[in-house]
């Protein structure tokens, strides 16, 4: 029961198409809204293990849009974004990509969302 209120309350929105991919930028771009997202596969460990990091960033960074994508799935945006390998972290804003991690480092990527928040203008 405590794993179904755990996704009730997830803060990320899993992208499962290219529409919705296309709806969730254009959405955080017309908001000012910056926008990470997070590229993984079910079958890629470190991809997984970064899922509950990347929940909390989710729930601590209120005026974020927290997106994530399985590369298995939405091949075309993956393609699209030049992910080459997984997790790959993008950090967009107004629709353009503005930083990329490679990896599964989270002491890096809070550094950077914190850096990418200070200097979003909102």
């Amino acid at each position: 029961m405590e794993g179904q209120e755990y996704l009730k309350k997830s803060k990320v929105i899993k992208i499962d198409s290219k529409k919705s991919w296309e709806h969730y930028i254009s959405y955080a771009t017309n908001q000012s809204y910056p926008v990470v997202v997070h590229f993984s596969a079910f079958w890629c460990v470190p991809s997984i293990q970064m899922n509950p990091f990347f929940q909390e960033l989710a729930s601590n960074y209120q005026d974020v849009l927290f997106l994530t994508l399985d590369v298995d799935e939405v091949k075309e945006i993956a393609s699209k974004m030049e992910i080459k390998a997984i997790p790959t972290f993008l950090f967009l804003n107004g629709g353009t990509l503005v930083d990329k991690i490679v990896g599964a480092n989270p002491d890096e990527i809070r550094k950077r969302v914190d850096h990418f928040i200070q200097s979003t203008p909102s």
